[in-house]
């Protein structure tokens, strides 16, 4: 993060930060740099540090210096896609035989990089409740190198407390990684409490609009930010020039479309409580919920995401999905339209058998900022 950012508010720094007015035409938009190479002044003579797009381009540079002011961090690297900035995080911090405590509730994508692709060249994982420190420290290993966090979690909504954590991984000397996806740096700055690195799928509330993918690293620690960088170089999974200007497009009314999402998740939360055919409801914002009180310390609000148990078991579950209209079925989450899935059928599948299987009998939803009226009215005919 640039020094003129360091003391603005959020929605400032989420509208100004890397946006600076193009020089040549005081365009104030940052152009798409749809460019692969560019003309050198002499060899080695490059034109601000620019030689070809895979190491860097303008428009991504732009959108890095955006997220490490967002993230109050120093260094910001932008990916094709979340699991894409999540292997190279592993295979900047892992060598084979190196260990990682990952949570007992991570996003199924994450738990498939671990158990299916980095186990194989040797990298050793546990599962742990990561709400409970002395659990997470009781599963490190003389080989454990990072403890990896989802809060609020994919998608049984679990919370950590970052900052705990963080005094754990310290006296362990290793690093903590936090997945910030479901909060946004809008309502959580993991960075600030203590965690290393800070994971993002751009693709949900940072591009907010279901029309982009995309991932994100970001570090307060140089010498890490630049390992982090060598190694997106070297790998190439980069975010694209049109790609990263759709997401700062959609950063800059982040911190508005996360207040409505709060809202009307609350809202949507509530009336779930009430409801004679939900069994359980899980969102941080219920006093009822394990981590509400670390969620409000830690947190600006408590999110868009909302998941539910449905009585009768999985085939009603599944039915509620199937007979809601204004919520569309579907995978992702983050945008200003509704989804609801059934994540154990759905995004969780990868998880089934395993420590991290979801119930059967749940089901998430992804806010929207539509009228919370007509919200509440589409949920309450599709539980019947």
């Amino acid at each position: 993060m640039s020094d003129e950012h360091i003391h603005q508010n959020f929605e400032t720094r989420a509208i100004h930060a890397g946006n600076t007015a193009d020089p040549l035409t005081g365009a104030v938009v940052p152009p798409i740099y749809q460019v692969s190479t560019y003309k050198q002044d002499g060899v080695g003579g490059l034109r601000g540090g620019y030689e070809y797009s895979r190491s860097a381009n303008p428009t991504r540079t732009a959108l890095e210096e955006n997220l490490a002011a967002l993230e109050g961090g120093r260094r910001g690297l932008a990916f094709a896609s979340g699991l894409a900035a999540e292997d190279c995080l592993l295979r900047a911090l892992l060598v084979p035989g190196d260990h990682v405590v990952i949570p007992n509730d991570a996003y199924g994508g994450t738990f498939r990089l671990f158990a299916k692709v980095a186990s194989r060249w040797g990298v050793e994982w546990s599962v742990a409740d990561t709400s409970d420190p002395a659990a997470v420290r009781d599963a490190l290993t003389e080989r454990t190198k990072a403890i990896w966090v989802e809060t609020p979690s994919n998608p049984l909504l679990g919370i950590t407390d970052i900052a705990a954590l963080a005094d754990v991984a310290r006296t362990a000397r290793v690093k903590l990684v936090v997945d910030n996806t479901f909060a946004s740096p809008y309502l959580q700055q993991p960075l600030a409490l203590g965690a290393d690195v800070v994971v993002h799928s751009l693709t949900k509330y940072m591009g907010g609009h279901s029309d982009v993918v995309g991932g994100a690293l970001v570090t307060a620690d140089e010498a890490l930010g630049e390992e982090l960088a060598y190694h997106q170089n070297a790998m190439g999974a980069v975010a694209g020039p049109f790609d990263s200007w759709i997401v700062l497009r959609g950063i800059k009314t982040l911190a508005v479309r996360m207040d409505r999402h709060c809202a009307n998740a609350e809202r949507v939360a509530r009336m779930l409580v009430e409801h004679p055919k939900v069994t359980q409801v899980l969102y941080p914002g219920l006093p009822e919920h394990p981590g509400h009180e670390v969620a409000a310390k830690q947190m600006r609000g408590y999110g868009g995401m909302v998941s539910f148990r449905v009585a009768g078991g999985e085939e009603a579950a599944v039915a509620v999905c199937d007979r809601a209209k204004l919520f569309t079925l579907g995978e992702s989450l983050g945008g200003v339209e509704s989804l609801i899935e059934h994540p154990g059928r759905m995004t969780h599948a990868s998880a089934a058998g395993s420590a991290l299987e979801v119930p059967a009998d749940l089901v998430r939803l992804s806010v929207g900022i539509e009228n919370v009226e007509d919200l509440l009215a589409d949920l309450r005919q599709a539980l019947g």
